[in-house]
């Protein structure tokens, strides 16, 4: 009888040990977990609180020295990295200078304005 009481402590040995990797493996999950919700929300965050995109943009040519050289609206996918956000009245003095409307995106159709 001697033999099955020993076999039945180290079962629940055995038993004990598994639980104790079970709940560390457990509380690692949830480590992961909580850290990639904490990203998540930061990730969120930032992304709240980001700037509006502005309505008007003027893009600017290939050296600091030259001038605009396309209008267009806010959002435009064809707006280059040399675009800055402007106000409305500054498009509009741009097109009426001579800038050209992004043909893409139509600032000028948006705007009605009229070459004349």
């Amino acid at each position: 009888m001697a033999d099955g009481s020993s076999r039945l402590e180290l079962l629940h040995f055995a038993r004990r040990v598994i639980v104790q990797q079970a709940q560390a493996s457990l509380a690692q999950v949830d480590a992961w977990i909580a850290d990639k919700e904490r990203r998540q929300a930061e990730r969120e965050r930032r992304w709240q609180a980001r700037p509006p995109s502005p309505d008007w943009l003027l893009e600017r040519g290939m050296n600091s020295r030259s001038g605009p050289v396309y209008v267009h609206m806010g959002g435009c996918w064809n707006a280059g990295k040399r675009s800055d956000g402007v106000s409305r009245e500054q498009i509009v003095r741009a097109l009426a200078e001579g800038v050209s409307a992004c043909s893409h995106c139509q600032p000028d159709t948006e705007l009605g304005f009229v070459d004349g």
